[in-house]
């Protein structure tokens, strides 16, 4: 990784190469299909609300 974050030129943050580490020490630790399966259900709530969530009577 460290080749990665010292190309000549580049300027990381902590904030932006923390989330680049730890997609890697998933991958290294063999975590990564469980942590895709939660992210994927997650961003699937967050983009596709449930139905009933806004089920609401109409009063007119």
């Amino acid at each position: 990784m460290a080749d990665r974050l010292d190309i000549t030129g580049s300027r990381w943050s902590v904030p932006g190469a923390e989330p680049v580490l730890t997609l890697r020490a998933l991958i290294s630790n063999g975590d990564f299909p469980q942590y895709r399966t939660f992210h994927t259900h997650r961003e699937r709530e967050r983009l596709y609300s449930r139905p009933d969530q806004y089920n609401c009577r109409l009063l007119a």
